[in-house]
């Protein structure tokens, strides 16, 4: 195995135009996290407990509250297998910035919706094009990282759901001090398109990635100018050929590790989305407020303790190693919900006490967020996007992405019911155990700190004719 062909942009510093593919990759999970946190928001308004005259639904709410905060999930299910898909078939480029555009138009609508189904579809829209940024995002930002940064760089991609995540509560608590909930759950909805907009021309103007045009396209002029994008006297060594290049090849040699992406990021986000969308119910349970923007502050704070999650794990990424803060951080995950479970004194599905003060409690229960995000929220993203070979890498992505949501999509269908048919303290417990099993299965994660991208891939990369390799 050789990855001397790619050492040009493999060994390069972390220069600008690093932190350039960064930002333009970034700004789709600004919105993913902002989308997450302000529909939480926005139902709590559409309860129909703030004056507003557009109601969840006129029949079972449980059902209502679960099918609209659960259909921009589904979409995405559908988005990351598509894109992903093509991406692989057609390259990033030619797609970049298609799936923003469906992005900032969901949103948009959304604010215009006139009834719960419109707002349901329109949702709908917008979760397609949010499911299309992962796979396309995270692979351009592997393809182009080097070597040394690559697990920061994916890891900084991702950490921008923690400022769409603050920024929500901003704007959340902005819309409902300044404006009428009638206007405001729109303002909130429609926001959510301005990151979006802001970085569709760099992503339609971004190159082609380096890896895809040599060894997809077998244009190795093409891949040195790309090349030159990230270093301007880069060379990409003619004639590079890839031992996997057919589906199925791709799927005989890599099923345990889609096994092991998939089956992670399943079980990640059914604690993740569960407790995310649902915060406000949740920490209303250990706090009660009584005025909406008291409910928006606690449901807010766990995201903001997750903020700092985000952040330490771009630090550690290429020191600790993906598989370790992946395993560390679902037992920790597993080990808080079960201290929280335990120390809730319940009858029935009916909170009526607590072991600790309910400032423990609650700070407890916020820490979930910041191991959540440190670890698995993080690494889930970004090992996809390194052990799977360039011809396949976006579908092995999206094909992981989408396990993710599928378990996202029925944490949040069945949540409240949850809630209330057994109540948060069994809840937890259930959450624990999910997480447990995440630590269990995440140790059979393959380590990818600090190896070229095609040795992380197990990717052999060969010449054609008699040329070589260089030394």
């Amino acid at each position: 195995m050789s990855s001397k062909a790619f050492r040009d942009i493999d060994d390069v510093p972390l220069n600008f135009n690093h932190l350039k593919v960064w930002f333009t990759s970034g700004m789709g999970f600004f919105t993913d996290a902002y989308d997450l946190f302000i529909i939480g928001i926005v139902l709590i308004i559409l309860e129909g407990k703030y004056s507003t005259s557009f109601h969840v639904t006129g029949g079972d709410a449980f059902v209502g509250a679960g099918l609209l905060g659960s259909s921009a999930i589904i979409a995405a299910i559908f988005g990351q297998l598509i894109w992903g898909t093509v991406a692989d078939k057609f390259g990033r480029k030619r797609i970049y910035g298609l799936e923003a555009v469906i992005l900032a138009s969901g949103a948009i609508l959304s604010a215009f919706a006139w009834n719960y189904w419109s707002l349901f579809a329109f949702r709908f829209i917008l979760g397609f094009g949010i499911g299309g940024d992962y796979p396309v995002s995270a692979t351009i930002m592997s393809e182009y990282s080097n070597t040394r940064d690559r697990g920061k760089l994916i890891a900084l991609v991702f950490a921008n759901q923690g400022i769409g995540s603050v920024a929500a509560v901003a704007v959340g608590l902005g819309a409902v001090a300044i404006l009428p909930a009638e206007i405001a759950w729109r303002f909130m909805l429609a926001f959510g398109a301005i990151p979006a907009l802001a970085v569709i021309y760099m992503r339609r103007k971004l190159p082609e990635t380096p890896r895809y045009t040599a060894l997809v396209r077998k244009d190795s002029k093409e891949a040195t100018k790309a090349a030159g994008f990230i270093k301007a006297d880069a060379k990409i060594y003619p004639s590079v050929k890839t031992n996997v290049s057919k589906a199925s090849t791709f799927f005989r040699n890599y099923w345990k590790t889609l096994i092991v992406t998939a089956g992670s990021w399943f079980l990640l986000d059914i604690a993740f989305y569960g407790t995310g969308i649902f915060s406000g119910p949740i920490t209303g349970s250990i706090i009660p407020a009584t005025s909406l923007s008291s409910k928006i502050v606690l449901a807010g704070i766990p995201f903001m303790v997750g903020f700092f999650g985000y952040f330490s794990a771009v630090a550690l990424m290429d020191k600790a190693g993906r598989r370790t803060l992946q395993v560390l951080g679902f037992a920790a995950m597993g080990v808080l919900y079960f201290l929280v479970s335990s120390f809730i004194i319940a009858k029935g599905t009916k909170i009526t006490g607590f072991v600790l003060p309910v400032e423990v409690m609650f700070a407890l229960y916020s820490l979930t967020f910041f191991f959540i995000d440190m670890g698995p929220n993080t690494t889930t993203f970004i090992v996809p996007a390194e052990v799977y070979p360039v011809k396949f890498r976006t579908t092995g992505h999206g094909i992981s992405a989408a396990a993710g949501k599928t378990g996202a999509a029925i944490t949040t269908f069945f949540f409240v019911y949850l809630l209330s048919s057994i109540g948060l303290k069994e809840v937890l417990m259930m959450l624990a155990i999910v997480s447990f099993v995440g630590a269990v299965l995440s140790i059979f994660l393959k380590e990818t700190k600090n190896v070229p991208l095609e040795e992380a891939a197990g990717e052999d990369i060969s010449v054609e004719r008699n040329e070589s390799i260089p030394a």
